[in-house]
């Protein structure tokens, strides 16, 4: 089965399975494929897949779909080309052994929670000082203990340098979490890859190594 893996400024935040014959990818949520990051359209792109051939095309978008660096409007995909969707970036696998629904990789996470998982470099780039009503993520246990992560990003990534283990996005009504890896809770209860709202004093944990609260500084 056809993959995507998903980055934003060099972290992997997803990967999906390709499942169904049309998949829409834009920031609007209900595309099957969201990616919460300004630059990339409401409704960005949509791949098809028609007897084993897998084709993107774009859907008029603001900033354009590039592939393997050229703009495209229709192109079918090959092994390992590289999408671009303003400031998001995909390689396309013509395989994949995910499960469908779109578990990111639990493979690549096995081994890693066993040690802390420190704050990613991505999310930590604007640490220092915090902007006034921007929420946080104040680690309670972990390698990171009493460090506060501002929420300063549409997309904030937790996890090693270049493994995202979770991810939270800052959307109209407020913020969301979900699992990219798998292994992470809310209050306690598996956090999957569907986006959850965070209400203040939410405790998520990583792999029983990482405990964060979501707080409004």
């Amino acid at each position: 089965m056809p993959k995507m893996i998903i980055s934003i400024d060099g972290v992997v935040i997803a990967q999906v399975a390709l499942a169904k014959d049309r998949t829409t990818l834009g920031r609007r949520a209900y595309n099957d494929i969201v990616i919460d990051h300004l630059a990339v359209s409401g409704e960005h792109a949509v791949v098809h897949m028609r007897d084993g051939t897998v084709e993107i095309e774009d859907l008029n978008s603001t900033n354009g779909t590039y592939v393997n660096a050229l703009v495209v409007q229709k192109q079918v995909l090959q092994d390992n080309d590289v999408i671009e969707l303003g400031g998001c970036r995909i390689q396309f696998r013509a395989s994949s052994h995910l499960a469908v629904g779109g578990d990111a990789a639990r493979n690549d996470a096995q081994g890693h929670f066993a040690d802390s998982i420190p704050l990613s470099s991505a999310t930590t780039e604007s640490a220092g000082l915090i902007e006034l009503g921007v929420p946080v993520l104040r680690v309670l246990a972990g390698a990171n203990k009493g460090e506060d992560m501002p929420l300063q990003k549409v997309v904030t990534t937790i996890g090693k340098p270049g493994i995202a283990v979770a991810v939270v996005t800052r959307r109209r009504q407020g913020y969301v979490a979900a699992s990219v890896m798998g292994g992470v809770t809310l209050n306690g209860a598996p956090l999957g890859t569907d986006a959850v709202g965070l209400q203040e004093r939410d405790v998520l944990e990583l792999g029983g190594a990482t405990r964060m609260q979501f707080m409004r500084v």
